[in-house]
């Protein structure tokens, strides 16, 4: 922003609250945009794991990936600032499809914490909830005690997964030791990773139907988070068995 002199204003939005997110239907994050063009998709970045889905800027974490999106960026700007603004468009026309929603609870497997197995068989038939965390993400924290929270309140009407990504296991248990006993903790593989469609960023948290059903999915930390999953809980845990 330093390079324009003021002629570029850089407004960080938060994901629930963002119009032009809506607008595009994009349902994941990060997602970048010029004025009203959509430049950059979360699939652009990749997700968390080692076996990165190819994007146009991963490896995101690799020096090089970053100076391209940087190129690109003030490639785009230069030719916005210059009236050009229906070449960076058509440029990123027919590229910025929203992803696919993820339908249902998907299979996976991993080992909790606990050492027990933990799996989409183990939590069938009941509402799930899954939170992807990782140790360095502020926002978590507040949620994963609210999880607590939840798990007292919900009983084993519902299931409650906190699976980290991109953190060391040390740090992990520790912040799982200071929490409930009654979540299930677990470190997330890539193919886990995969398997929700691709973690991009954290918090994101699923709430599934008694029968598997994708419920809601909420990215990011917005304010109202806890009290949109609760909404949704309260539905699925009043619903007659076998609904939802």
């Amino acid at each position: 922003m330093a390079k324009y002199n003021g002629k570029v204003e850089f407004v960080s939005e938060n994901f629930g609250a963002s119009k032009l997110a809506t607008q595009f239907g994009v349902t994941r994050y990060p997602a970048v945009f010029l004025n009203d063009i959509l430049i950059a998709r979360p699939a652009d970045f990749g997700f968390f794991g080692k076996d990165e889905k190819p994007g146009r800027y991963t490896p995101w974490r690799n020096a090089d990936s970053q100076a391209r999106f940087k190129a690109d960026l003030t490639r785009m700007v230069d030719l916005v600032l210059a009236g050009k603004s229906a070449e960076v468009s058509q440029e990123r026309a027919g590229d910025n499809a929203a992803a696919d929603d993820l339908p249902s609870l998907p299979k996976f497997t991993l080992t909790g914490l606990d050492g027990k197995p933990l799996s989409a068989d183990e939590v069938a038939g009941r509402v799930v909830l899954v939170e992807f965390w990782a140790t360095w993400c502020p926002p978590c924290r507040a949620t994963l005690e609210w999880l607590g929270e939840v798990k007292k309140r919900y009983g084993d009407n519902v299931a409650v997964l906190a699976l980290a990504v991109e953190s060391p296991e040390k740090q992990v248990r520790n912040t799982a030791s200071s929490l409930s006993k009654e979540i299930r903790w677990a470190m997330a593989a890539p193919e886990t990773a995969r398997a929700f469609g691709d973690i991009v960023a954290v918090p994101t948290m699923f709430v599934f139907g008694r029968t598997g059903k994708t419920a809601k999915v909420l990215y990011g930390a917005p304010p109202d988070l806890h009290q949109q999953a609760e909404r949704a809980l309260d539905e699925l845990t009043k619903a007659p068995t076998g609904g939802q």
